[in-house]
């Protein structure tokens, strides 16, 4: 072995030799060089990780076929059902009769609401039949309300006027007796009475005409003719009332009736205009 040789490997390690320049490029790198990949996410299909098949979808099933309708035969004329309003004619007779119906049933309330409180003062089994008849033409009244909304009709403007002369009328005749005021019941009774006839008369009348052409007769005009005779033959039991409690024996009987009939039929001509 050289004298240089061995002099360099006994040589101790000093940091001088630390400091000299260390080229990387000019040996292999020691430390293993890792190469960059670009990771791409793994996705799996829902096939791939169930292998088994899915079952088909089972067809819908198809709507039934709806029946054709049966052809309808040939009506004749007279079996053909029509519904139809009424005719501006008719229209024009109910606003007159239904405006002057809810007049005179307001006047026969405060009629029996005047009469009342006398005449039971003095003759107190006259209470409850005061009080039926009073209930009755309260239900009438109501009866009219609903039917005037329900046509569309307007009520009368004379109202002010027959409050105070409906009131007026029982208070007197209360306080001239009983023969009195059951005396006026009857007068009042007996118009209204056959002012109701009369209505139910012109209906009955339209009601056969539809029948004739082969139209069916409306509910409204049905309801019309129930609710008229319904109160027609109350207002003929309060009159039968009256007369079984003397209202005859009334005086003058000929002279009181006769003014307040003649009164009932000019407030029937004013409500049914105005």
């Amino acid at each position: 072995m050289s004298r240089a040789l061995i002099a360099k490997r006994f040589t101790p390690y000093s940091p001088r030799h630390q400091s000299l320049p260390v080229f990387d490029f000019l040996a292999p790198s020691l430390v293993p060089w890792t190469r960059c990949v670009r990771r791409v996410p793994i996705t799996t299909t829902a096939a791939s990780i169930d292998s088994k098949p899915k079952p088909k979808p089972k067809p819908k099933p198809k709507p039934k076929p709806k029946p054709e309708p049966e052809p309808h035969h040939a009506e004749s004329p007279q079996l053909r059902s029509k519904k139809h309003p009424f005719s501006p004619e008719q229209q024009r007779f109910l606003d007159r009769a239904l405006r002057v119906n809810q007049a005179g049933e307001l006047a026969a309330v405060l009629i029996y609401a005047a009469q009342t409180p006398l005449l039971i003062r003095s003759h107190p089994q006259l209470r409850p039949l005061m009080k039926h008849m009073y209930d009755q033409e309260e239900g009438h009244f109501q009866t009219f309300n609903d039917l005037i909304a329900r046509h569309r009709v307007r009520p009368t403007l004379m109202y002010p006027v027959w409050k105070a002369a409906a009131t007026a009328l029982g208070w007197s005749t209360a306080i001239m007796g009983r023969e009195t005021a059951m005396a006026c019941t009857e007068a009042v009774e007996t118009e209204i009475g056959g002012h109701y006839n009369e209505q139910i008369k012109v209906l009955l009348d339209w009601a056969e005409k539809m029948e004739t052409q082969g139209e069916e007769v409306g509910e409204e005009l049905k309801d019309l003719l129930r609710n008229l005779r319904r109160i027609r033959d109350e207002e003929l039991e309060h009159l039968d009332h009256a007369v079984s409690n003397d209202a005859k024996s009334a005086e003058p009987y000929e002279l009181l009736t006769n003014i307040i009939r003649s009164g009932c039929r000019t407030a029937i001509w004013i409500s049914e205009r105005v």
